[in-house]
């Protein structure tokens, strides 16, 4: 999947080159102290930001040819959410982006959200506001997901529904990869210290 893979911010390498190939089923968590390249490398697998060197690729194409872009669901450290539609409506926003129909009120009990649907994510705390970025996983299918920071803001229920949900999406195939500081518990994950 990558190969000396460098990324880079403001045109500088962020961290040296980092190689390696992910199978159904595996998981990578990146590790490392803030401002080590963890989200930046998250960003560049994305395809947002444009490696320095190296080659990625997707079931033996270049990762830049679109098939990697509609396999992959990315959850930034940020929300990504519209704080001005509710729940349900960023939930059925991001399946239709992808294409796909959802059942908001399946993703939303996920995460103890159903009360929650049809409130503006602006009225919703900060965890709330995690727990419904983290629902949109379960509104399409993608096979794989690039984490960042997936636990961060989630109390101790909420993150034993995140490390099962990864659980489920690797058992039928799915890959994961996590930049994390320690807030998600992965099963026998591939490790890359930055």
């Amino acid at each position: 999947m990558a190969n000396d893979l460098v990324s880079a911010r403001a045109g500088r390498p962020v961290h040296a080159p980092v190689a390696f190939e992910l199978a159904a089923g595996d998981a990578l968590m990146l590790r490392g102290a803030n401002g080590s390249g963890k989200s930046t490398l998250l960003r560049t697998l994305a395809g947002f930001l444009r490696p320095a060197s190296g080659e990625l690729s997707w079931q033996g194409r270049p990762a830049d040819e679109g098939t990697w872009q509609a396999a992959m669901h990315w959850v930034a450290h940020s929300n990504g959410l519209k704080p001005h539609l509710t729940v349900r409506e960023n939930l059925v926003l991001a399946a239709a982006l992808a294409g796909q129909r959802s059942d908001p009120e399946l993703a939303a009990d996920r995460f103890g959200l159903r009360s929650r649907l049809d409130e503006p994510v602006a009225r919703l705390s900060q965890g709330q506001r995690r727990r419904a970025s983290l629902a949109r996983l379960l509104t399409c299918a993608r096979r794989a997901w690039l984490l960042d920071e997936p636990g961060a803001g989630l109390d101790a229920a909420n993150g034993r529904q995140l490390a099962d949900l990864i659980r489920a999406h690797r058992r039928t195939g799915g890959l994961v990869v996590v930049a994390s500081h320690g807030d998600v518990v992965l099963d026998d994950p591939l490790v890359l210290d930055l």
